[in-house]
C-alpha cells in the first residue's frame, strides 16, 4: 500500500513540475518581448531584459497556480486512466474518493508551501524587478510615495512644481497637510498649511488653512476656513498606485498588518490581498476535485481532446467568475474579503456533488 501511495504522489508531483516548467517557458517567451520593448532606448544589453523576465515569471506562476494544479490533475489522471493504472489502484483497494483525497490534500499542502516558502522569495524578486525598472523609467515627473514620514506627492503644474506632504491618512482625509508651490525656476512662491484635506475628488477641499506667499522678498500670510486646490491626484488614484501587493509576501502582510495601515495602505485592500493569499490552498484543493470529476467518471479509454477542451472551458469560466467576484468587491456590492472566497465556496459546493457521484462508481 505504501508503494502504491508513493507511486501516486511521485507521479502527481512530477506532473505538476512539468506543467510549471511549461508555463514558465511560455511566460519567459511572451514577457521577454515586453521587456525588450521597454529597454530598447536604453544602453543596456539583452541580458537585462532576460534577467528581469526570469525574476517576474515566478510571481505570475503563483497567480496561475490554481489553473496549473487543475491542468496537472487532469493530465495525471487521464494518463493513469488510459494506461489502466487507475484500474490497478482500484484492484488494490484505492477507491475514487481515496485517490481524489490523496491528490487534493497534496495540492492543499503545496498551496501552504508556496505561501510560506516560495512567496517571500518571489516578493523579493518583484521588489528588485520594480526597483530596477523604476531606475530606467523616463517618466518620473509625477511621483507618489508612502513612507514612515507619511504621504509625499510631487506633480507638475502650469506654474512649476508642487510638493505635497501629509503626516497621516484616513480614507479620503489627509491630516496635517503641507504644500510647497515652486515656480519654473524651482523657487518657492507659496506654502499652504492645512489641518486636513478631503481628497475624494481632484478638487481638494482643505480646512483650517494658512496660505503664505513669497514674492520679491515679501512674505504675506492669510488664513482661510476652507481653501481649494486642483490636483491630478485623488483618493482613488493614489490608492490605485499602491494596490500592487506583489512586492509584499504573505508573511510580511500578516506580521506588519497594523503598521501598513498606519502608513496609509487601504484596509479593505489589505484584507482583500490577505484573504486572496489565504484562499490559495483551498482553491488548489477545489481545482483538484474539479479535475477529478471530469476525468474519473469512467475507467474506459477515451479521446483526450474532449477532456482538454472541457478543461479549457472550465478554466476560462472560473477565471472570469473570479474576475466578476473581484469586480463586485471593488464596486462595494460585496466586501473585498468575501470576494476572494465566493468562487471557492461556489465551486466547492458544485464539486462536492460531483465527488459523491464519482465515489459511487
Amino acid at each position: 500500500m505504501n508503494i502504491l501511495l508513493s507511486y501516486l504522489l511521485s507521479g502527481y508531483l512530477k506532473t505538476i513540475l512539468k506543467v510549471i516548467l511549461l508555463f514558465y517557458c511560455f511566460g519567459l517567451i511572451l514577457n521577454l518581448f515586453e521587456e525588450i520593448e521597454f529597454f530598447k532606448n536604453t544602453n543596456t544589453t539583452i541580458l537585462m531584459p532576460i534577467i528581469l523576465t526570469a525574476l517576474y515569471i515566478p510571481n505570475m506562476i503563483i497567480k496561475l497556480l490554481p489553473f496549473i494544479i487543475f491542468i496537472s490533475s487532469m493530465w495525471f489522471l487521464l494518463k493513469m486512466r488510459n494506461s489502466r493504472d487507475l484500474l490497478s489502484l482500484k484492484v488494490f483497494g484505492f477507491s475514487n474518493f481515496k485517490i481524489f483525497l490523496t491528490l487534493a490534500i497534496t495540492s492543499f499542502i503545496i498551496g501552504w508551501i508556496f505561501l510560506f516558502a516560495i512567496n517571500p522569495i518571489t516578493s523579493a524578486m518583484i521588489k528588485y524587478y520594480e526597483k530596477t525598472k523604476s531606475d530606467y523609467s523616463l517618466d518620473i515627473d509625477h511621483l507618489v510615495t508612502i513612507n514612515k514620514n507619511g504621504l509625499w506627492i510631487k506633480e507638475n503644474t502650469n506654474e512649476g512644481q508642487r510638493i505635497t506632504s501629509a503626516d497621516q491618512t484616513k480614507e479620503y482625509i489627509l491630516n496635517n497637510v503641507t504644500i510647497f508651490q515652486l515656480n519654473k525656476n524651482f523657487e518657492l512662491v507659496m506654502r499652504i498649511d492645512a489641518k486636513s484635506a478631503n481628497i475624494s475628488k481632484n478638487d481638494w477641499e482643505m480646512r483650517t488653512v494658512n496660505v503664505s506667499t513669497f514674492e520679491n522678498g515679501i512674505t504675506q500670510s492669510k488664513i482661510f476656513d476652507k481653501y481649494y486646490i486642483k490636483s491630478q491626484y485623488n483618493h482613488a488614484k493614489i490608492t490605485g498606485l499602491f494596490r500592487n501587493f506583489d512586492t509584499m509576501s504573505f508573511l510580511e502582510l500578516m506580521l506588519n498588518y497594523d503598521n501598513l495601515q498606519k502608513k496609509g495602505y487601504s484596509k479593505p485592500y489589505l484584507d482583500q490581498n490577505l484573504n486572496s493569499m489565504m484562499s490559495i490552498p483551498f482553491f488548489l484543493f477545489i481545482m483538484t476535485s474539479l479535475a477529478s470529476i471530469l476525468t474519473m467518471n469512467t475507467l474506459k479509454r477515451s479521446n483526450n481532446y474532449a477532456h482538454i477542451f472541457s478543461g479549457l472551458i472550465a478554466c476560462v469560466v472560473i477565471y472570469y467568475f473570479k474576475d466578476l467576484s473581484l469586480a463586485l468587491g471593488q464596486t462595494n456590492r460585496i466586501s473585498l474579503s468575501l470576494s476572494a472566497w465566493i468562487p471557492i465556496i461556489s465551486i466547492g459546493l458544485f464539486s462536492s456533488i460531483g465527488i459523491l457521484q464519482i465515489n459511487e462508481k
